[in-house]
């Protein structure tokens, strides 16, 4: 298995620097992975700093809580994509959910959605998995397979608990195919990496994206 087509190489962290974007992004092209997955802050120059390369520069949108009104949601993803992102990782409105406010949730995604498919874009959707009962898992996979998104995402990685098998091998069997799956929080070791993939993650978001690769390949 190769690994590194899976991985989205991370940096989200609110002190990232210049010179650690410019790296992540050498390392994401060296390596051959998915794509870099950066704040929106940086977008343009991890746009630049990959413009030779197949690599895709994806970003956040309502990162890390989620509960940014919608019209800010969608100012964010516009920015983004204007300033050449392929990729957004949206994370839900959890406190809508939690009230039961479904068609809210809805709207909410649907509309960072809609926009960013007309613009060939890739939205993942974040579920925060483990904040949510096994019911509203169901409720917003439901939701995500109906709006049409292109992943669900278990975590931000900031918030809630690290990615398990058991997240994915049951994620697998609640969406159907058309929705891809991408796996994020906690993953450090190419064997973990590997079960996730195999269990039916689509998609590997991590830090450790060249350790992963380079003990994965010796």
């Amino acid at each position: 298995m190769h690994l590194a087509k899976y991985i989205d190489h991370t940096n989200l962290k609110p002190d990232i620097s210049k010179a650690q974007v410019d790296q992540l992004c050498r390392e994401a092209a060296e390596h051959g992975f998915a794509s870099v997955c950066i704040p929106p802050y940086y977008v343009k120059r991890a746009v630049e700093q990959l413009k030779e390369s197949e690599v895709k520069v994806c970003t956040v949108i309502g990162f890390p809580m989620g509960y940014a009104c919608t019209p800010a949601k969608v100012e964010e993803a516009k920015r983004a994509i204007d300033e050449g992102a392929s990729e957004l990782d949206m994370v839900i409105n959890m406190a809508a959910l939690k009230a039961g406010d479904l068609a809210y949730v809805k709207n909410d995604i649907e509309s960072v959605t809609t926009y960013s498919h007309i613009k060939n874009v890739i939205v993942k959707i974040i579920i925060e998995i483990g904040l949510l009962t096994a019911e509203e898992v169901k409720i917003i996979c439901a939701i995500c397979e109906e709006v049409g998104v292109d992943y669900v995402k278990t975590s931000t990685g900031v918030i809630g608990r690290a990615v398990t098998l058991a997240d994915i091998i049951s994620l697998r069997k609640i969406v159907s195919i058309k929705t891809k799956i991408k796996a994020s929080a906690g993953i450090k070791d190419p064997e973990f990496a590997r079960d996730l993939v195999e269990a039916g993650a689509d998609r590997i978001g991590t830090s450790s994206g060249v350790s992963i690769v380079a003990t994965h390949e010796e």
